[in-house]
């Protein structure tokens, strides 16, 4: 392919654009569904698998199955972002789909907490492949002009991922006993998805056009006549390109920094929200369970609007200045609400305001990774920014369920660990070049 085809064929938004958009949209929100779905019902799941004398020490097993999800999220998403830049955007997407809603349906079968342990970590290894590849998919579709506002229109899809899962608990959770099994249950539908990607998505033409050049360059290599250094970085394996060009480790090393400021956050922090929404509510006299549901409502419709705001803010202002302003929002929030709420109707409306900073936030990623790397490399690179951070994440919640048996409560746990946003912060100015409005690297 020609550069000016490829140029035209990123100059416009097409029907194709929209498919990528979609497929990738549907993905990442199944992905939330599956992902929250453990968060609201760990607690009621471990009540009953766990012996009364482990009940004491309650925080730290959920702290334990969001751990062993995490470490499964990292590994599959590093190896899905590789093979995408091999095998193709599309195919990894569909794969990854059809992973994750198998193992959250078997799920639903555990009988005790080794067993839970075992399926979440299989199911992790296909919630994290899907990321990479559907972020590729929708970077590689869309024009410079308005690649920021779609890539957040992805991201939101998570959002809405959370809301419809803590919608789904609110009429599940009075269905009795097997109620946290339900759940998971109803996790097994977007397997369907992958009839209408497979039939209706096409891999972009930069894809397409790279593995061409991979091609060649790997047969010049191959046939040892006239070979250009480039020739063979492209013809290696990905990582390795990456790892050997100055500029991008450099890039890669920094970005890694946002990524463990945004995900340790999130996960030792952010998951605790519901659990703790439920204790502000008893200490109140009110609906422990009701108070968890509604608390996970408020906060995913605030990252929502997050998401959506992220996305016109990056194509307005650029997309650092919109990175720092949700990083320091995020430092306010998480003070404000573990910290100087205790009425559960004031609660709700912060916890909303959090989730707009905390969980929209994570547009950035979406939003500013497909821009930084060349096209060969695009799926390994954001993938790698996006989850190897993840193996750290993993020591978040058995830190925060640590702090929390130790310090008395969610409160200080989650004030001592949410400071990991300053490094965001701190970091985001010196990370990459600012690139709103420009073409992604060929």
């Amino acid at each position: 392919m020609t550069a000016r085809r490829q140029e035209g064929s990123m100059a416009s938004i097409t029907a194709a654009s929209w498919r990528a958009l979609v497929a990738s949209f549907l993905g990442w929100m199944f992905d939330g569904y599956e992902t929250y779905a453990l968060i609201l019902v760990a607690a009621v799941a471990l009540r009953q698998l766990l012996a009364p004398d482990q009940l004491a020490n309650l925080p730290i097993y959920i702290g334990g199955l969001l751990a062993v999800t995490l470490v499964g999220w990292a590994t599959g998403g590093i190896i899905a972002g590789i093979l995408a830049d091999y095998i193709g955007r599309k195919r990894m997407l569909m794969l990854s789909i059809l992973w994750y809603a198998l193992f959250t349906g078997l799920t639903a079968f555990a009988g005790g907490y080794a067993s839970l342990l075992i399926l979440r970590f299989l199911t992790g290894l296909g919630l994290g492949a899907e990321w990479g590849p559907g972020t590729a998919i929708l970077g590689e579709s869309w024009p410079a002009k308005s690649r920021g506002r779609a890539a957040s229109v992805l991201q939101s899809a998570i959002g809405f991922g959370l809301l419809i899962a803590s919608g789904v608990w609110l009429f599940v959770a009075p269905l009795g006993p097997a109620a946290w099994r339900y759940m998971f249950l109803i996790g097994v539908l977007p397997a369907l998805s992958v009839l209408w990607i497979r039939t209706s998505v096409q891999d972009p033409d930069l894809w397409i056009a790279a593995r061409e050049r991979r091609r060649q360059a790997r047969e010049r290599v191959a046939s040892g006549w006239a070979v250009r250094p480039e020739d063979r970085a492209l013809a290696g394996f990905t990582v390795k390109q990456i790892l050997a060009a100055p500029d991008l480790r450099r890039r890669l090393l920094l970005l890694l920094m946002l990524s463990l400021s945004t995900i340790v956050a999130w996960w030792a922090v952010s998951t605790w929200i519901p659990f703790y929404a439920g204790q502000v509510a008893a200490r109140a006299g009110g609906n422990a369970q009701r108070a968890a549901a509604l608390a996970g409502l408020y906060y995913n419709v605030g990252g929502i609007l997050g998401y959506f705001v992220f996305g016109v803010l990056a194509d307005a202002w650029g997309r650092k200045p919109t990175m720092v302003l949700y990083y320091a929002g995020a430092v306010v929030l998480v003070l404000v609400l573990f910290r100087a709420v205790q009425d559960p109707s004031v609660f709700l409306v912060v916890a909303a305001v959090n989730g707009f900073f905390t969980l929209g936030q994570f547009a950035w990623m979406p939003v500013y990774l497909p821009e930084l790397f060349p096209t060969a490399v695009r799926g390994s690179a954001i993938s790698l920014v996006f989850d190897v951070t993840r193996y750290l994440a993993a020591a978040g919640p058995l830190l925060a369920g640590w702090l929390i048996v130790n310090l008395g409560g969610v409160s200080a746990a989650a004030s001592i660990i949410g400071l990991a946003y300053i490094i965001g912060l701190v970091v985001t100015p010196f990370a990459a070049p600012e690139t709103k409005g420009r073409p992604l690297p060929a």
